[in-house]
């Protein structure tokens, strides 16, 4: 696929804040890490007062939610995203500060001059990038000299391949993007950096509402293959692997922290 198309398709799939709202919901209500993702990611950051900080692929924004003082000690804070849709709704949820922009950014054109930002942030995204090698060339390129690169992203063992398990009689098949993941997110950064950390971040869904589950599998881009399958037939395989009234679901999430 080429760099416009790829473009086109992340474009598309985050168009609308919708489908992402609904996975993200599924994990705040069935994590059995009650920390929550976002939290953990937060917790990890190292954002000392003055320094000038750099999101690229910020979604909704809701992971600064409740850090308004960290927010305020920020020299400058960019939020940016490839979505205006996303941009937008980072833009509601956060509110106006006289130090915070909102920016639309691609990461294989960051509009910003060498050693920028003492951090630059990039979770959940970096598999989406259609030239991986020119976005991390890019976010070193900004980052000052000992300035610390967040890349949170997911491993090869989790949802998606728990799912394609359970409905692969319907062509379901384990599509996961492994451009960039736990797995080899590692050696992938290190052309780039010269110190990187892997961390890990111990959870699993265990859901009790099996619609929930439904509707999060229909959010999902690679199940195209359940277009014409009832909702009610899902249902019925997951209510049938259910274990005491819990569907219990693994999940592998982490981060990577770089040193420039």
């Amino acid at each position: 696929m080429s760099n416009i198309n790829n473009n086109e398709e992340v474009k598309k799939q985050y168009a609308k804040t919708d489908n992402l709202s609904t996975r993200i919901s599924i994990h705040d209500k069935y994590s059995t890490n009650k920390t929550g993702f976002g939290n953990w990611i937060y917790s990890n950051y190292r954002i000392e007062k003055g320094m000038k900080v750099l999101e690229l692929g910020c979604g909704t924004g809701s992971m600064w939610k409740g850090h308004e003082q960290q927010i305020a000690d920020c020299g400058k804070l960019i939020l940016s995203d490839f979505s205006e849709a996303m941009l937008e709704s980072a833009r509601t949820n956060i509110g106006e500060y006289d130090n915070v922009e909102y920016r639309v950014i691609d990461i294989s054109n960051i509009p910003f001059e060498d050693a920028s930002f003492d951090i630059v942030i990039a979770n959940m995204m970096l598999y989406h990038v259609p030239d991986l090698e020119k976005g991390l060339s890019e976010v070193k390129r900004v980052l000052k000299d000992k300035g610390r690169f967040y890349a949170a992203t997911y491993g090869e063992h989790g949802i998606v391949e728990y799912l394609s398990g359970l409905l692969g009689i319907y062509g379901v098949e384990d599509n996961v993007n492994k451009t960039f993941t736990l797995q080899n997110g590692a050696e992938i950064l290190k052309k780039y950096f010269s110190g990187v950390d892997m961390l890990d971040y111990k959870d699993s869904l265990e859901v009790t509402d099996p619609d929930d589950m439904v509707d999060y599998i229909y959010s999902l881009s690679g199940m195209a293959a359940l277009a014409e399958v009832p909702k009610e037939e899902i249902r019925d395989i997951l209510i049938k692997n259910m274990q005491d009234g819990v569907l219990r679901v693994p999940k592998e999430y982490g981060m990577f922290i770089s040193v420039k």
